[in-house]
């Protein structure tokens, strides 16, 4: 574990940080603790303990700093930069009973950035250990989380203008997936069926025109999470209190809503678990993002869309075997994402 801070978290920049998100007031820090440090694939989290002093004496106050991990072994070196345009761009408009608060986030140079974030260990936790799937009472809390988020951006005329990229329909013309398609296949050799080889090669052939067909109709899209498995969120200790928080945003982007659930259920999911509380899922989600005002949108339309979602994320395994993520994650994702494909008839969509 990490015991010494980094120059992110000197009691100095500590105090002017969080002078300026309004927590310290004429209080300065005066002493730093890494009380847990933990290496993710790309990043590197510590929760710090502020000795913070001030005219009658302060308590210690506790906050979550997250910065990049030097070795990653993964080539994603500008998600990093991303989480902070989103904590800088999009959390400060959003309602704030959705997200840790952020004090700092910073990207001031090329190959160094952070945050500096609410820590909510006394309140919050992981759902469950990874990779036991929640409960159905969990699932609708969460999901209902994301459909208040998805809900808020919905079809918003800020997006890709002044929030977010705006996605080209012509971008899949200098698409590089068959290239890393061809790498993955031929990594896994004989592990990869005939069968699968060519459900891929038709998903690669008729993946222009679909996405083509997505994106230039400029509908019921939305700032999506982009990495939605239900350990990218806290989980609160009494649901009666608080709600989830959603965290670790260096994915998001403008997209189709039911990417974050396909991405939550037919990607992590294993098919007993998946066939028993898929649709009940979208039609709890359903609900809460009509409840959160998204009209003329119906569930048989989020169904459509959540299939043609599913049919995209076979497209994750091999982006993440050609990014450096270790097969421990990806192999698994590769036989869900198949089951769920075969489930669910996406093929048909290919016709």
């Amino acid at each position: 574990m990490t015991r010494t801070p980094p120059d992110a978290a000197s009691p100095e920049r500590l105090t002017e940080a969080l002078r300026r998100a309004g927590v310290l007031g004429s209080g300065r820090v005066t002493g730093v603790t890494v009380e847990l440090s933990r290496a993710t694939l790309i990043s590197t989290t510590m929760r710090l303990r502020l000795d913070v002093s001030s005219d009658g004496g302060g308590p210690p106050m506790r906050v979550f700093l997250k910065t990049r991990r030097a070795d990653t072994p993964v080539a994603a070196e500008a998600s990093g930069r991303r989480e902070v345009e989103f904590y800088s761009r999009v959390a400060p408009v959003m309602p704030g009973d959705l997200l840790a608060r952020c004090y700092e986030a910073d990207a001031s140079t090329d190959d160094a950035w952070h945050l500096l974030l609410e820590d909510l260990d006394d309140s919050h936790g992981l759902v469950t250990d990874w990779p036991l799937p929640p409960t159905l009472a969990q699932c609708e809390r969460i999901l209902t989380a994301f459909a208040r988020f998805h809900g808020f951006w919905w079809d918003d005329p800020r997006l890709g203008t002044s929030i977010g990229a705006p996605r080209d329909p012509d971008a899949l013309a200098r698409w590089e997936f068959p290239a890393h398609l061809a790498t993955f296949a031929d990594r896994l050799g004989e592990s990869l069926s005939t069968e699968r080889r060519r459900l891929f090669e038709r998903f690669v052939a008729s993946a222009p025109r679909r996405f083509a067909e997505r994106y230039r109709a400029r509908r019921n899209l939305t700032i999506i999470h982009g990495d939605a498995h239900v350990w990218n969120l806290l989980y609160p200790r009494d649901p009666d209190r608080d709600g989830v928080r959603l965290i670790d945003w260096d994915g998001w982007r403008i997209d189709v809503a039911t990417d974050d659930l396909a991405y939550m259920m037919a990607l992590h999911w294993y098919p007993d678990t998946r066939r028993r509380l898929e649709r009940e899922c979208l039609a709890r989600y359903h609900a809460a993002l009509t409840a959160a005002g998204v009209a003329e949108y119906g569930f048989d339309a989020l169904w459509q869309d959540y299939r043609e979602s599913v049919l995209w994320r076979l497209a994750t395994p091999v982006w993440q075997a050609t990014h450096g993520i270790p097969p421990w994650i990806w192999w698994s994702h590769l036989e869900r994402i198949m089951h769920a494909v075969d489930d669910l008839g996406c093929l048909e969509l290919l016709d």
